[in-house]
């Protein structure tokens, strides 16, 4: 009464075609999901870190920035190709990595050399 018939299905014909079937048809699933990927994902974000990188390494001497924590300045001395000097304030200045920099917001003027006369 408890206890029911327990009826087992018969496995099916043993087949290669069937492994390679899906196999394939595994392929041709992910094959168009990898090309989305990275029309849609990979390559905008490559353009993307190309600019920054672009940007972080134009940085000159008057340029107004942001830091990552919110902190706005003005590059006061490129130190090298990591650092610059920022200045948060008058006569308060900070040195700080590029990659540290969140924004670079309004662009200085090129430094003007005078010529020796």
């Amino acid at each position: 009464m408890f206890i029911t018939e327990a009826f087992a299905q018969t496995a099916p014909a043993a087949g290669g075609s069937s492994a390679f079937g899906s196999g394939l048809e595994m392929l041709f699933l992910f094959a168009p999901l990898m090309v989305v990927w990275y029309f849609f994902l990979i390559r905008p974000q490559r353009a993307q870190m190309k600019k920054r990188q672009e940007t972080l390494s134009a940085i000159r001497r008057g340029d107004q920035v942001v830091l990552g924590g919110g902190i706005s300045g003005k590059v006061n001395k490129v130190i090298d190709d990591n650092e610059v000097e920022v200045e948060i304030a008058e006569n308060v200045r900070v040195r700080v990595q590029r990659s540290y920099i969140a924004e670079v917001r309004v662009k200085g003027e090129p430094v003007k050399t005078e010529a020796a006369k």
